[in-house]
């Protein structure tokens, strides 16, 4: 055996302890269902002589005085009997298991189909105009269905309320897995406050963060990270923390009016990904980053810019210069990206994108360890990681911005590391996977509460305020 099965075979004390109590709930369960099955028994007697069943046996009953009369075996006779009641017994058995499964299956989920059967029919209703009407059903649909779970779940939770402690938080803990944030009963958050507390790790999702994040930015019309988001002022506020940054143009342009010049990334003003960006080593060597293409002349470029803006993938005739960043000037290696999913003094998790000649991703954690989210799983891009130093600049930029989070985004040159831009919302942030949701999730809540700390303790964000202060004048 080599020692990767040893290690699967092996199991922690806490493992084993759940596979212990388990096997003692159920050895008692089994205990407590076999005195039940004893009354149960007697009453389903008393049932099967009350059912139609029985009626309907009535006259084969009477066979038993008949064939006592005639014959003068009553032993025949009872036996006759005993046959008909255990079969009229077994049928009403089954019935009632039947019932029971069907009315589970239904009360909880009336639906069967697969999820490209589900697309198909969204697809015919989007095509026959009534697809508005289809979504209100299925919102109604959705929340009768979830509300069904959760009320057995519910309940379930509560059946262990007054049982052996160890017995309930097991319990618990396995309820916990089909509860949304919001949805958890506080009888259940209770549990995690006492002196031997249950983990609430369940309660903790970056996804949720952020939709609350965004939501806030609806009530105030105003975050401390938006004021970031914009290129420009990004640019500043790095400057004066003496991070570089490539050159840009102050201005925008229209396609039309870019002027032709070499050695810059053309960009949309209000985009995102690689859509509408080119790199201009030369004239006659221009890359598309989006289509993964060489475009050999300006003309080319400006067709490819028409598309882009035809299609929609560029919203707005609205393009801004910058530098153009390599990590390989002899080859002519495009920068690549590497952005650091910052929570207020401490990087989560750290994204490197590799652009040219074709799109691949690589996730590392802040310890360089290279890991699964989610995002991006079919790319066997190894990448090359990021240094501790790298790693602690961004953390340290991430503690001078009055915010739980924010992703820091760079490109890496020959000579290191070039700001890119700040992203506070980064895009999809909902298909991370359930772990990496939840992990992210227990560090945005922790830096929030660092946060919390430090303006409670009068912490002054210098950089901060002074790129206010400016925009301000």
């Amino acid at each position: 055996m080599d020692n990767n099965e040893q290690e699967k075979q092996q199991t922690s004390p806490q493992e084993d302890e759940q596979e212990y109590l388990r096997h003692m709930i159920q050895a008692e369960a089994e205990v407590g269902q076999k005195e039940q099955e004893l009354k149960q028994n007697q009453k389903e007697t008393k049932q099967i002589q009350k059912s139609n069943v029985w009626k309907y046996t009535a006259p084969l009953r009477k066979i038993k005085a008949l064939v006592s009369r005639i014959t003068g075996n009553k032993e025949e006779a009872d036996k006759h009997l005993l046959e008909i009641e255990q079969e009229a017994k077994q049928l009403l058995q089954k019935e009632l298991e039947a019932t029971k499964e069907q009315l589970a299956e239904v009360r909880l989920d009336d639906r069967y189909m697969k999820s490209h059967e589900t697309l198909k029919v969204v697809k015919e209703q989007k095509q026959e105009g009534k697809l508005l009407e289809y979504i209100t059903k299925l919102v109604q649909q959705k929340h009768q269905h979830e509300a069904n779970y959760n009320e057995a779940l519910r309940y379930a939770a509560r059946t262990w309320m007054n049982d052996k402690p160890e017995y309930r938080k097991l319990a618990y803990r396995e309820v916990l897995e089909g509860f949304q944030v919001e949805e958890i009963p506080e009888f259940i958050v209770r549990e995690g406050l006492n002196d031997q507390p249950i983990s609430l790790a369940p309660a903790a999702s970056y996804r949720a963060s952020l939709n609350m994040r965004m939501r806030k930015l609806q009530l105030t019309e105003s975050l401390p990270e938006m004021l970031l988001d914009e290129k420009q002022t990004a640019y500043t506020f790095m400057k004066q923390m003496n991070v570089r940054v490539p050159w840009a143009s102050e201005e925008t342009y229209r396609a039309k009016d870019i002027p032709e010049k070499t050695g810059i990334v053309i960009k949309p003003a209000n985009g995102a990904g690689s859509r509408g960006v080119y790199l201009v080593h030369a004239f006659d060597d221009i890359i598309d980053v989006k289509r993964t293409k060489k475009l050999e002349s300006w003309d080319k470029l400006k067709e490819a810019m028409d598309k882009d803006l035809q299609s929609g993938w560029v919203e707005e005739d609205s393009w801004y210069l910058e530098e153009l960043i390599l990590e390989n000037k002899e080859v002519k290696t495009p920068a690549s990206d590497i952005k650091f999913y910052c929570f207020y003094g401490r990087v989560g998790l750290i994204l490197e994108i590799a652009r040219y000649p074709e799109v691949k991703y690589c996730w590392w954690t802040a310890d360089g360890e290279r890991v699964k989210t989610g995002k991006y799983e079919d790319d066997p891009y190894l990448g090359k990681g990021v240094s501790s130093a790298e790693t602690e600049l961004a953390a340290d930029i991430s503690t001078e911005i009055p915010a739980p989070f924010i992703r820091i985004d760079f490109l890496r040159s020959e000579e290191g590391l070039v700001f890119g831009e700040f992203t506070p919302k980064p895009g999809n942030y909902d298909e991370f996977d359930e772990h990496s949701d939840r992990w992210m999730g227990d560090l945005f809540l922790e830096a929030e509460a660092r946060l919390m700390e430090d303006l409670l303790a009068g912490k002054k964000f210098s950089d901060y305020e002074k790129l206010k202060g400016n925009l301000n004048t």
